[in-house]
């Protein structure tokens, strides 16, 4: 072997340990997490008894810090269940800031470098959240805003109707790495890029929650936003922690996704609900799980490993689909037609004189009678390789 080859080995030996350093060090942490617990107590309190780098998504639903003066009532005299608790009451926006800075602190501390966090607000706080966050060294990658189908109107007559939320998303770093599930968004979308404004209704009806006839929570967040949240940014099995649990939206959504969760909830009543909420949950079968593949994340099987494989042999035919050309298959994967070779991409472009060519789907084989792109015999690759 050469120098530069034992280099290589070297350089390759040290990778595959840190991979499984970092893994058995993922292990550990993920034996270490109260998983599918939610803690009780001071939200910023019950994250330092977590372990850092161990989570893959923080979603946070802090207080809006609202303001309001007394209560709200609808032109009927009739009363309006606005955020008036005490857990959304602060004595300054001085307080309110360092509320906000000690709890993104110690999400930031306990997420994965390539982790990522959620933050939705109102316009009373989630300007103050997003510069703070922005201090402490997070990347804001998409600020969305979720307009509400039904929003309550101003009774009042006096301003705007407040007609939408926003949600802050944010990596670790402006060179961090991050999960997006582009492909699973676009076919959430029928088949168009998700864009940053989303039309959801508010929470109501059967899924609103309701203690004694009254709404559980005053701000239960409705489940079509967490999930779309976590089917974007999320994988099967990911640690997800939502340190203002509630009633448990984000824990139930992830149970159906197949998440992990952890929240933390100070309020009794709301953990109680959150509980009992979450324990009729059950999560979807692994193939209701399967979502698309963007290109760059899609597993990479070479035209050659399908041949290898026996799925199409050499020697086969495989045809365009109005057979205008019949290429032979060739033992190195490539193809040959009337003397013209090429990879299955090179010579679908060649003899169509396009700019460029999907072999993938390009070229179709027979098998007992029925016609199939060669992206089937590809499927059934992946398929075996799974089992």
């Amino acid at each position: 072997m050469t120098n530069e080859g034992q280099v290589a080995s070297v350089i390759e030996k040290v990778k595959s340990r840190a991979k499984s350093v970092q893994k058995t060090q993922e292990i550990v942490r993920a034996a270490d997490l109260p998983l599918g617990r939610i803690l009780p107590g001071d939200c910023i309190e019950a994250m330092r008894s977590l372990p850092s780098a161990s989570v893959d998504l923080v979603f946070a639903d802090p207080p809006y810090n609202l303001q309001l003066g007394g209560d709200l009532a609808r032109p009927d005299g009739s009363h309006v269940d606005a955020v008036t608790d005490h857990w959304d009451q602060f004595d300054s926006m001085a307080a309110y800031d360092k509320f906000t800075r000690e709890w993104l602190t110690e999400a930031r501390r306990v997420l994965k470098p390539d982790g990522g966090l959620w933050v939705i607000g109102s316009y009373h706080n989630i300007f103050r959240v997003g510069a703070i966050l922005q201090d402490l060294g997070f990347w804001i990658l998409n600020d969305i805003v979720w307009r509400k189908t039904n929003p309550m109107p101003n009774f009042k007559g006096t301003r705007f109707t407040n007609a939408h939320e926003t949600l802050i998303w944010a990596s670790m770093g402006e060179k961090s790495r991050y999960h997006f599930n582009y492909r699973a968004m676009k076919t959430l979308n029928d088949e168009l890029q998700m864009r940053s404004d989303w039309v959801l209704p508010i929470c109501s009806g059967g899924e609103r929650l309701k203690e004694n006839g009254k709404k559980a929570h005053p701000t239960q967040k409705p489940e079509a936003l967490l999930y779309r949240v976590l089917l974007a940014t999320t994988e099967k099995g990911d640690v997800v922690l939502d340190p203002f649990f509630g009633t448990g939206t984000t824990g139930a959504v992830a149970t159906r996704l197949g998440r992990q969760w952890i929240g933390c909830e100070r309020e009794a009543s709301y953990r109680s609900v959150a509980e009992k909420r979450i324990a009729k949950e059950l999560p979807l079968d692994e193939s209701a799980l399967t979502t698309m593949q963007s290109p760059r994340s899609a597993p990479k099987v070479a035209f050659g490993a399908v041949v290898e494989g026996g799925l199409i042999p050499p020697g086969s035919a495989v045809f365009d689909k109005k057979r205008r050309w019949i290429a032979t298959v060739r033992a190195d994967g490539s193809l040959e037609w009337q003397g013209k070779t090429g990879s299955i991409h090179g010579l679908g472009k060649e003899l169509q004189g396009a700019p460029s060519c999907n072999g993938w789907t390009f070229w179709h084989f027979e098998k007992a009678g029925d016609v199939q792109p060669i992206d089937a015999a590809r499927q059934l690759y992946l398929l075996a390789a799974e089992d």
